[in-house]
């Protein structure tokens, strides 16, 4: 996992890095954490509360959130849920004018390489 000399995975805000899910159980490693790491060709960085339009616009880019896939740990998600997302996805999501709100303290620093933290705070749900 990417952690950094402290053995600490960090999150964009430098802190460390918070929990995003784990009902349903999210992250590349399905361990409730948007850790990554380098077999994490996706970057699954991006913790962010699941909508109903960021869900269709998934869907209709191919990529079907919404639908279980037991095989592979996946169960389907539904608005409310938070899930790790592909930051890349998430930047594009943006573009589209549907990006989810993100939970800040949960999404690992490795997703600003492809977001820029303005972007993210702009969508904070952990913001005050």
């Amino acid at each position: 996992m990417d952690r950094g000399g402290d053995g600490i995975s960090r999150n964009v805000l430098g802190g460390a890095l918070s929990a995003c899910c784990i009902d349903p159980l999210t992250g590349f490693y399905r361990d409730g954490r948007c850790e990554t790491g380098p077999e994490d060709f996706g970057r699954h960085v991006v913790c962010a509360r699941m909508t109903d339009v960021f869900l269709a616009y998934s869907k209709s880019r191919g990529n079907d959130l919404t639908t279980a896939v037991p095989e592979a740990e996946f169960p389907g998600l539904e608005a409310g849920d938070q899930w790790c997302l592909c930051a890349a996805r998430w930047q594009e999501a943006l573009a589209a004018g549907v990006a989810p709100p993100v939970v800040l303290a949960a999404t690992h620093e490795s997703a600003l390489e492809i977001v820029s933290l303005a972007d993210l705070k702009a969508h904070a749900l952990d913001l005050n």
